[in-house]
Protein backbone atom coordinates (compact mmCIF):
# COMPACT_ATOMS: atom_id res chain seq x y z
CA UNK A 1 0.00 0.00 0.00
CA UNK A 2 1.55 2.94 -1.03
CA UNK A 3 -0.48 6.26 0.71
CA UNK A 4 0.85 9.19 3.02
CA UNK A 5 -1.94 9.48 4.96
CA UNK A 6 -0.72 7.69 8.29
CA UNK A 7 -4.42 7.95 9.62
CA UNK A 8 -5.27 5.75 6.54
CA UNK A 9 -2.28 3.66 6.85
CA UNK A 10 -3.48 2.60 9.64
CA UNK A 11 -6.96 2.30 9.61
CA UNK A 12 -6.54 0.12 6.17
CA UNK A 13 -3.62 -2.06 7.44
CA UNK A 14 -5.50 -3.18 10.74
CA UNK A 15 -8.84 -3.74 8.42
CA UNK A 16 -7.05 -5.56 5.65
CA UNK A 17 -5.01 -7.46 8.10
CA UNK A 18 -7.90 -8.73 10.31
CA UNK A 19 -9.08 -10.26 6.59
CA UNK A 20 -5.86 -12.24 6.79
CA UNK A 21 -3.72 -9.66 4.45
CA UNK A 22 -0.48 -9.13 5.08
CA UNK A 23 0.52 -5.33 4.63
CA UNK A 24 4.14 -3.25 3.70
CA UNK A 25 2.86 -0.03 3.38
CA UNK A 26 5.13 3.00 2.45
CA UNK A 27 4.54 6.97 1.49
CA UNK A 28 6.53 7.84 -0.95
CA UNK A 29 7.29 6.92 -5.13
CA UNK A 30 10.98 6.58 -4.11
CA UNK A 31 10.47 3.73 -1.10
CA UNK A 32 7.49 2.06 -3.02
CA UNK A 33 10.06 1.71 -6.39
CA UNK A 34 12.76 0.48 -3.79
CA UNK A 35 10.22 -2.29 -2.35
CA UNK A 36 8.87 -2.94 -5.79
CA UNK A 37 12.21 -4.09 -6.46
CA UNK A 38 13.09 -6.10 -3.42
CA UNK A 39 10.11 -7.93 -3.19
CA UNK A 40 6.96 -9.55 -5.43
CA UNK A 41 3.65 -8.42 -4.19
CA UNK A 42 0.32 -9.52 -5.19
CA UNK A 43 -1.16 -5.92 -5.27
CA UNK A 44 -0.67 -3.04 -5.25
CA UNK A 45 -2.83 -0.32 -3.78
CA UNK A 46 -1.53 2.78 -4.92
CA UNK A 47 -3.14 6.84 -3.30
CA UNK A 48 -2.92 9.09 -6.48
CA UNK A 49 -1.38 11.88 -4.32
CA UNK A 50 1.94 11.65 -2.93
CA UNK A 51 4.63 14.26 -1.69
CA UNK A 52 7.40 13.35 -4.34
CA UNK A 53 5.24 12.20 -6.94
CA UNK A 54 2.06 11.10 -7.53
CA UNK A 55 0.63 7.36 -7.98
CA UNK A 56 0.42 7.44 -11.67
CA UNK A 57 4.91 7.21 -11.64
CA UNK A 58 4.66 3.89 -9.03
CA UNK A 59 2.31 2.45 -11.81
CA UNK A 60 4.55 2.81 -14.25
CA UNK A 61 7.74 1.79 -12.22
CA UNK A 62 5.11 -1.35 -10.94
CA UNK A 63 4.46 -2.16 -14.36
CA UNK A 64 7.92 -2.89 -15.74
CA UNK A 65 9.47 -4.47 -12.85
CA UNK A 66 5.68 -6.52 -11.54
CA UNK A 67 3.06 -7.62 -12.97
CA UNK A 68 0.82 -7.47 -9.58
CA UNK A 69 -3.03 -5.86 -10.34
CA UNK A 70 -2.88 -2.67 -9.04
CA UNK A 71 -5.79 -0.20 -7.67
CA UNK A 72 -5.88 3.21 -7.33
CA UNK A 73 -7.10 5.07 -4.30
CA UNK A 74 -7.53 8.91 -5.43
CA UNK A 75 -9.78 11.56 -4.22
CA UNK A 76 -9.69 12.59 -7.89
CA UNK A 77 -13.15 11.25 -9.35
CA UNK A 78 -12.86 13.16 -12.51
CA UNK A 79 -13.35 11.33 -15.33
CA UNK A 80 -9.87 12.08 -16.81
CA UNK A 81 -7.79 11.07 -14.18
CA UNK A 82 -9.75 8.08 -13.95
CA UNK A 83 -9.21 7.13 -17.79
CA UNK A 84 -5.06 8.29 -17.08
CA UNK A 85 -5.04 5.81 -14.14
CA UNK A 86 -6.86 2.70 -16.51
CA UNK A 87 -4.74 3.84 -19.78
CA UNK A 88 -1.41 3.41 -17.52
CA UNK A 89 -2.40 -0.63 -16.33
CA UNK A 90 -4.53 0.17 -13.28
CA UNK A 91 -6.90 -3.02 -12.92
CA UNK A 92 -9.36 -0.48 -10.94
CA UNK A 93 -9.79 2.63 -8.47
CA UNK A 94 -11.72 3.58 -5.92
CA UNK A 95 -13.12 6.92 -4.85
CA UNK A 96 -12.00 8.68 -1.55
CA UNK A 97 -14.27 8.46 0.78
CA UNK A 98 -15.04 4.92 0.08
CA UNK A 99 -16.46 2.27 2.01
CA UNK A 100 -14.49 -0.60 3.45
CA UNK A 101 -16.80 -3.26 2.45
CA UNK A 102 -16.73 -1.59 -0.67
CA UNK A 103 -12.49 -2.13 -0.97
CA UNK A 104 -11.94 -5.49 -0.06
CA UNK A 105 -15.10 -6.49 -2.62
CA UNK A 106 -12.52 -4.32 -5.33
CA UNK A 107 -9.30 -6.50 -3.98
CA UNK A 108 -11.06 -9.84 -4.12
CA UNK A 109 -12.37 -9.58 -7.69
CA UNK A 110 -9.19 -7.88 -8.81
CA UNK A 111 -6.74 -10.94 -7.12
CA UNK A 112 -9.18 -13.54 -8.63
CA UNK A 113 -9.61 -11.86 -12.33
CA UNK A 114 -5.12 -12.02 -11.65
CA UNK A 115 -5.13 -15.82 -10.70
CA UNK A 116 -7.09 -16.37 -14.16
CA UNK A 117 -4.49 -13.99 -16.05
CA UNK A 118 -0.98 -15.53 -14.11
CA UNK A 119 1.29 -14.05 -17.06
CA UNK A 120 -0.34 -10.74 -16.25
CA UNK A 121 -1.77 -10.25 -19.49
CA UNK A 122 -5.04 -9.50 -18.71
CA UNK A 123 -7.13 -9.83 -22.18
CA UNK A 124 -9.48 -11.05 -22.94
CA UNK A 125 -11.97 -12.19 -25.98
CA UNK A 126 -15.61 -11.83 -26.26
CA UNK A 127 -16.88 -12.60 -29.44
CA UNK A 128 -15.43 -10.35 -31.68
CA UNK A 129 -14.06 -8.13 -29.34
CA UNK A 130 -10.87 -7.76 -27.51
CA UNK A 131 -10.67 -6.39 -23.58
CA UNK A 132 -6.85 -5.83 -22.57
CA UNK A 133 -7.93 -5.12 -18.95
CA UNK A 134 -4.22 -3.91 -18.02
CA UNK A 135 -4.46 -0.78 -20.59
CA UNK A 136 -8.36 -0.05 -19.93
CA UNK A 137 -8.73 -0.45 -23.49
CA UNK A 138 -11.74 -2.38 -25.41
CA UNK A 139 -10.52 -3.17 -29.40
CA UNK A 140 -12.67 -4.83 -32.27
CA UNK A 141 -9.54 -5.74 -34.80
CA UNK A 142 -7.62 -2.98 -35.08
CA UNK A 143 -9.86 -0.09 -33.80
CA UNK A 144 -9.88 1.08 -30.34
CA UNK A 145 -13.66 1.09 -28.94
CA UNK A 146 -13.92 4.46 -26.65
CA UNK A 147 -15.45 4.05 -23.49
CA UNK A 148 -16.34 6.90 -20.93
CA UNK A 149 -15.48 5.66 -17.21
CA UNK A 150 -18.64 4.74 -16.51
CA UNK A 151 -19.12 2.56 -19.46
CA UNK A 152 -15.99 0.68 -18.79
CA UNK A 153 -16.37 0.61 -14.84
CA UNK A 154 -20.06 -1.29 -16.17
CA UNK A 155 -18.51 -3.63 -18.98
CA UNK A 156 -15.93 -4.64 -16.15
CA UNK A 157 -18.47 -5.06 -13.70
CA UNK A 158 -19.86 -7.75 -15.82
CA UNK A 159 -16.47 -9.49 -16.48
CA UNK A 160 -15.39 -9.98 -12.88
CA UNK A 161 -18.69 -11.91 -12.26
CA UNK A 162 -17.97 -14.48 -15.13
CA UNK A 163 -20.42 -17.00 -14.90
CA UNK A 164 -22.93 -15.07 -12.75
CA UNK A 165 -25.93 -13.16 -13.17
CA UNK A 166 -25.80 -9.86 -11.96
CA UNK A 167 -29.51 -8.24 -10.92
CA UNK A 168 -29.82 -4.48 -11.56
CA UNK A 169 -28.89 -3.69 -7.99
CA UNK A 170 -25.87 -5.32 -8.03
CA UNK A 171 -25.16 -3.16 -11.10
CA UNK A 172 -26.00 -0.44 -9.66
CA UNK A 173 -23.73 -1.06 -6.69
CA UNK A 174 -20.38 -1.72 -9.36
CA UNK A 175 -20.89 1.65 -10.52
CA UNK A 176 -21.71 3.86 -7.98
CA UNK A 177 -18.86 5.60 -7.32
CA UNK A 178 -17.60 6.93 -10.94
CA UNK A 179 -17.13 10.16 -11.10
CA UNK A 180 -19.56 10.83 -8.93
CA UNK A 181 -22.64 10.80 -11.14
CA UNK A 182 -25.62 9.72 -9.59
CA UNK A 183 -26.97 6.30 -11.29
CA UNK A 184 -30.65 4.97 -10.64
CA UNK A 185 -32.66 2.10 -12.04
CA UNK A 186 -33.85 3.79 -15.00
CA UNK A 187 -30.82 5.72 -16.19
CA UNK A 188 -28.56 2.45 -16.44
CA UNK A 189 -31.11 0.80 -19.01
CA UNK A 190 -29.83 3.82 -21.00
CA UNK A 191 -25.99 3.06 -19.94
CA UNK A 192 -26.42 -0.40 -20.80
CA UNK A 193 -28.20 0.78 -24.54
CA UNK A 194 -25.29 3.08 -24.91
CA UNK A 195 -22.65 0.38 -24.17
CA UNK A 196 -23.99 -2.25 -26.35
CA UNK A 197 -24.60 0.49 -29.33
CA UNK A 198 -20.53 0.50 -29.10
CA UNK A 199 -19.69 -3.34 -28.73
CA UNK A 200 -22.15 -5.15 -29.89
CA UNK A 201 -21.76 -5.91 -33.84
CA UNK A 202 -26.06 -6.30 -33.76
CA UNK A 203 -27.34 -4.52 -30.39
CA UNK A 204 -31.24 -5.59 -31.37
CA UNK A 205 -29.52 -9.14 -30.64
CA UNK A 206 -26.60 -8.61 -28.22
CA UNK A 207 -24.08 -11.79 -27.70
CA UNK A 208 -21.76 -9.31 -24.97
CA UNK A 209 -24.04 -8.37 -22.52
CA UNK A 210 -26.86 -10.88 -22.27
CA UNK A 211 -30.61 -10.23 -20.34
CA UNK A 212 -32.00 -12.70 -18.60
CA UNK A 213 -35.12 -11.81 -18.07
CA UNK A 214 -37.03 -10.84 -14.80
CA UNK A 215 -33.01 -11.31 -13.22
CA UNK A 216 -30.73 -8.97 -14.43
CA UNK A 217 -27.60 -9.21 -17.15
CA UNK A 218 -24.53 -11.22 -17.45
CA UNK A 219 -21.60 -11.46 -19.74
CA UNK A 220 -21.59 -13.58 -22.95
CA UNK A 221 -19.06 -16.55 -23.06
CA UNK A 222 -15.78 -15.49 -23.46
CA UNK A 223 -12.47 -17.45 -23.97
CA UNK A 224 -8.82 -16.11 -22.53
Amino acid sequence: MVEDDKSIVLGLSYSLESEGYEVDACGSVALASLRLQEKAYDLILLDLGLPDGSGYDVCKIAREINKAPVIFLTACDDEVNVVMGLDMGADDYITKPFRLRELLSRIKTVLRRSEKNPDGSGILIIHTLTINMSLGKVMRGNTEIMLTALEYRLLLTLLNHEGQTLSRNQLLEGIWDVGGEFVNDNTLTVYIKRLREKIEEDPAHPEVIITVRGVGYRIGSRRK
